[in-house]
């Protein structure tokens, strides 16, 4: 139980780069891109296939993440040049990237298993230091189990994350992010202003997509493996942390707004594996529980709402009635 509860931890860290990258599109640009199911792969795609071939993992994992920003870039493109609706230019891309990463990989499932992968390397350095040991052999002493050998990977994941998520931040306060907020909220003011929101939604979509790119070169990583397949659904895991952080943590603030984001992923993977540990479901049956999960997030928080305000109304009517039999 405690190590499945870990493990959607470790999962889910990685797993909020990709909702971050969701995040920029859908609410920030208010642009339902679906180029996400095809730049994950991409992302997983490149560093797997670059690191086969002797790169090493940051940079392959950095030359996925470039990739998938450009992927973005070209979504962008079809959507302000080609004059494409915006949901058709995602999905006239997925679909194309789908062929694009199956010609970068070569095949539909590249191994990693036996490649020196960034994670690996973080562990052996970890290793060497013999910290691990120390604290391990103090937990012997008092009885208590021995840390999970990944262990340190959830820490270092966290802080890569917290440090995209403070980036992203800092830049949504830039001039240029400031303006990519409000081409989401108003491109028609933005354009009487005589801002460039063409260019604004090309490079929204594009570090969106790199972003998801990222995450996909680190889930690669770390399972070991890119398949041409692992991006399906992924949209809807992206949305899925949106919705339930923003339901669960508010949304006040952009720098709440992400933080909320990332703290969605992670308790999407925990619900996720929970959900999975009772017997009559499946690991099939996981895109239903994601389905089930997005309902329930965006349903409770109307029902609540509802609910305040039909007893904010009797209350209203009561102290009516109240001051008129006075």
């Amino acid at each position: 139980m405690l190590l499945s509860l870990f493990g959607a931890v470790e999962s889910g860290i990685i797993y909020a780069i990709m909702a971050l990258g969701v995040y920029l599109s859908f609410r920030v640009l208010d642009f339902p891109d679906l180029t996400v199911d095809g730049s994950f792969v991409t992302g997983a795609g490149v560093a797997a296939i670059s690191i086969v071939n002797g790169v090493p993992p940051v940079m392959a994992t950095l030359l996925g993440a470039i990739i998938g920003f450009m992927a973005g870039c070209i979504t962008g493109v079809l959507h302000t040049k080609g004059r494409i609706n915006a949901l058709l230019s995602g999905i006239l891309m997925m679909i194309a990237l789908y062929s694009i990463n199956l010609r970068i990989m070569g095949q539909p499932t590249v191994s990693m298993l036996n490649e020196i992968t960034l994670f690996k390397q973080l562990e052996s350095i970890w290793a060497s230091t013999g910290i691990d040991s120390f604290l391990n052999s103090i937990l012997i002493t008092f009885g208590a189990d021995r840390l999970p050998t990944t262990w340190v990977i959830v820490i270092l994941m966290f802080i890569v994350t917290l440090a995209i998520k403070f980036l992203t931040d800092y830049f949504m306060k830039t001039e240029v992010g400031l303006a990519l907020r409000a081409t989401g909220d108003n491109q028609r003011m933005i354009r009487s202003l005589s801002g460039n929101t063409d260019f604004l939604i090309i490079v929204g979509i594009g570090i969106s997509n790199g972003l998801v790119a990222l995450s996909g070169a680190l889930i690669a990583q770390h399972g070991g493996f890119a398949n041409v397949n692992m991006g399906i659904g992924m949209i809807v895991i992206g949305l899925a942390s949106v919705i339930i952080g923003e339901a669960l943590f508010g949304k006040r603030t952009i720098a709440i707004a992400t933080l909320a984001v990332i703290g969605g992923a992670i308790v999407y993977r925990i619900v996720v594996a929970l959900s999975l540990r009772v017997d009559f479901l499946e690991s099939g049956d996981m895109k239903f529980i994601t389905a089930i999960l997005v309902i329930a997030a965006l349903v409770a928080p109307r029902v609540l709402q509802a609910r305040k305000e039909r007893k904010r109304r009797l209350q209203k009517r009561a102290a009516i009635n109240k001051v008129g039999e006075v």
